[in-house]
């Protein structure tokens, strides 16, 4: 089975992650696809982040009519900060029979040259890579395919800040979590 990991802090998760794994899933060869929920990325303040246990609630709440689409919490008993590569080695070593690709916006690949051990990262697995906008793809690399997905101008950033001023982001958030963020204090304060 390919397995498609799609990692992140998914701050809250939205409708534009939810339409790229669906895409990714849909049309490329990936069998699934599962949404890492990152505790602490070394690369983000945690002070920003909301309680991970909100954000993989969010996560599950979102994902659950999609029966492709999967959550995973393996993060969270793993070391903080969060690297992919030692991830990786994990997921491999708890599943062994699956195959293992990395999705990522063109953004992120531009800067995977900051990211512990990316030499080997590009070296052992496959990257699928959708465009960001102001963010040109590059496939600089072998194992770097270019998916043309739709164009997600929609940001985490953009609705915690939403949030707190009390604008209606309702069309942006999966309904399950609109209604989890609704009736609670996550990213009020």
């Amino acid at each position: 089975m390919k397995i498609g990991l799609y990692f992140g802090s998914f701050n809250p998760i939205h409708v534009g992650h939810l339409i790229i794994a669906n895409h990714f899933q849909q049309f490329t060869d990936l069998d699934q696809v599962w949404f890492v929920v990152s505790p602490q990325n070394p690369l983000k303040k945690k002070s920003s982040l909301a309680n991970e246990y909100d954000r993989l609630e969010m996560v599950e709440l979102a994902i659950n009519d999609y029966p492709n689409l999967r959550v995973s919490n393996i993060e969270f008993s793993l070391p903080k900060p969060s690297y992919t590569i030692d991830t990786l080695i994990h997921l491999k070593e708890k599943y062994a029979d699956y195959e293992f690709a990395l999705i990522m916006g063109s953004d992120n690949l531009e800067g995977i040259s900051k990211w512990k051990n990316a030499d080997i990262l590009l070296r052992d697995y496959n990257f699928y890579v959708y465009p960001r906008p102001g963010y040109l793809p590059k496939e600089e690399f072998n194992n770097v395919t270019i998916v043309e997905a739709p164009l997600m101008e929609i940001s985490s950033t953009f609705i915690r800040s939403a949030i707190k001023e009390n604008k209606n982001i309702k069309p942006m958030l999966p309904p399950k979590v609109w209604e989890y963020l609704d009736g609670s204090n996550v990213y009020r304060s």
